[in-house]
């Protein structure tokens, strides 16, 4: 366990995030784009995704593989973010500035798990 505290808190993050896609997986589908199918199976599976590339952080020997995972996924994410400022519906209800914030915040959080790479 030699590597930086920060790495395994932003492996904690993405597990807890995994973890919530199970215990309240409404909410994920409430923001789920409409043009995009089988909402259910995408949610369970960003959850899967998110577990298990959190935990393949923690691996020296997965580390590299899982940012480069983490940071696909990150993209494939702003699909949603794009997609809730479309509109009220889609916004659920979120302040648009939120919803604006959180786009650069996608690109921090690629940019931190890019920090990993060579470790």
């Amino acid at each position: 366990m030699n590597s930086p505290w920060h790495l395994y808190l932003m492996a904690v993050l993405y597990i807890f995030a995994g973890v919530m896609h199970f215990i309240k997986p409404k909410v994920y589908l409430r923001v789920m784009p409409k043009y995009l199918p089988y909402h259910k199976a995408l949610v369970f599976w960003s959850g899967v995704a998110e577990i298990s590339l959190g935990i393949a952080l923690c691996i020296p020997q997965l580390r590299a593989l899982a940012v480069y995972g983490i940071i696909l996924m990150l993209a494939v994410f702003l699909l949603v973010h794009f997609y809730m400022l479309s509109g009220e519906e889609a916004s659920t209800g979120i302040p648009r500035w939120i919803l604006i914030l959180r786009i650069p915040l996608q690109f921090g959080l690629m940019y931190w798990a890019w920090m990993y790479v060579s470790l």
